[in-house]
């Protein structure tokens, strides 16, 4: 009996380690949200139409990006009349290259499940990622000439 007690209390503690371990993780891994209109089928007017699974999905419900790293939920929206969204969280853009920063291979999981499939990085001492700004489209030199004529 004493034996059974004693492996109880080993497994606890094994997985209050591991919670900690995932929250650690997580909280080093940045979500990005965004909301982008939902694709919709004709004949499943009410449903978000998930091409990942070729799935439609109902309003409050989530589901995974495999083969990417992400998941999206089904929203509806607040206007008048609603109108269904897609909320997609995923890792955001890449960093910036940097000689001094190298993806950690050994790190980076990525059939793990959202948000531990998103890359991790290791730098230098000192060196810093960079992230490109979200929601500023880049602009040619060509398209910044055409714009002046």
């Amino acid at each position: 009996m004493k034996s059974l007690i004693g492996l109880t209390c080993v497994i606890a503690l094994f997985a209050v380690v591991l919670t900690a371990e995932e929250k650690k993780d997580e909280e080093e891994v940045k979500v990005f949200k965004r909301l982008i209109p939902a694709d919709v089928l004709r004949d499943f007017p009410g449903m978000c139409f998930a091409s990942t699974r070729c799935a439609t999905v109902e309003p409050g419900k989530t589901w995974d990006l495999t083969p990417f790293c992400g998941r999206s939920t089904c929203v509806v929206s607040e206007d008048n009349p609603p109108r269904l969204l897609e909320l997609v969280e995923d890792c955001g853009p890449l960093p910036l290259a940097n000689d001094k920063c190298k993806l950690d291979t050994e790190k980076t999981n990525k059939t793990a499940p959202f948000p531990y499939c998103c890359p991790k990085f290791t730098c230098e001492d000192g060196a810093k990622l960079e992230y490109p700004e979200v929601g500023k489209p880049e602009q040619s030199e060509a398209g910044e000439k055409d714009k002046k004529n």
